[in-house]
């Protein structure tokens, strides 16, 4: 019998001043302002001395740039390659093309909803296995009665949403639970809804932002009461924020950038 030879695929070898070089960059991008040469130093694990000959170099391609009181930031050229990078992204189409890995993780329906004229407009639905709830594209959920219209409630500015709020609670004293309700909704950054507004159904919403800060869509898993896990360290919502958060990282958004709700 002839011996068959396995071979595992070689380890690619990087340059690593490159990969120190990135760390810098990283580290300078995590602070967001100018940083003193000993506190760059130890945000990035190295000493002082063997980090100022890199940033000789960074500063030569204008990736970093040294203020007149002797800090360093990120200089003209890493501003420009963020740019490039920024007008390439598209929050719609980065989420069409990450969404099954969510869907499969969940094992759930997981829909993406943006603010149109006449409120939350479902634009994609991804079905899962466990459930086939009457959601559709061209859809649409009601803002105070889904988690993804609170999601928005709790985000967009107020006057966007009162409106809406108002036609689908006409009492004021409904209307002023539904705000407090919402104000908490945005400390937490997600949503929630148990058995509403189909009884047996649950569903979580988050958000995803672009570089200015803006919510761009929600997505939102929906599935059985049974089945979906509601708290806020359970597995149904630790895997939907953890997909808006990496998608909103990857669109150029950091949490300073966003803006409370006027």
């Amino acid at each position: 019998m002839n011996e068959v030879r396995v071979t595992k695929p070689r380890q690619q070898r990087g340059v690593q001043s490159l990969e120190t070089g990135g760390a810098i960059l990283r580290e300078l991008a995590r602070v967001g302002g100018p940083v003193k040469l000993r506190d760059l130093a130890e945000g990035v694990g190295v000493a002082p001395s063997q980090l100022h000959p890199y940033l000789v170099s960074l500063r030569t391609i204008r990736m970093v740039e040294q203020t007149d009181t002797g800090l360093y930031a990120l200089g003209p050229f890493a501003l420009e390659l963020g740019l490039v990078r920024l007008r390439g992204q598209d929050a719609y189409r980065e989420t069409m093309h990450r969404l099954p890995q969510l869907t499969e993780e969940t094992g759930l329906m997981v829909a993406v909803t943006v603010w149109g004229l006449h409120g939350p407009v479902i634009v994609y639905v991804h079905e899962g296995p466990r459930i086939h709830a009457n959601v559709r594209a061209g859809g649409m959920f009601t803002v105070t009665g889904t988690a993804t219209g609170r999601l928005f409630a709790a985000l967009l500015p107020r006057k966007t949403t009162e409106p809406l709020v108002r036609q689908e609670l006409p009492d004021p004293a409904q209307q002023r639970a539904y705000w407090a309700d919402v104000a908490e909704d945005a400390r937490r950054g997600f949503t929630t809804t148990l058995d509403l507004p189909i009884p047996g159904v649950s569903a979580v919403s988050a958000p995803v932002f672009d570089h200015t800060g803006a919510m761009q869509l929600a997505i939102t898993v929906i599935g059985p009461t049974a089945q979906i896990d509601l708290d806020t360290d359970g597995r149904t919502v630790r895997a939907t924020r953890a997909f808006t958060d990496q998608l909103s990282a990857d669109l150029g958004f950091t949490p300073r950038d966003q803006t409370a709700s006027a």
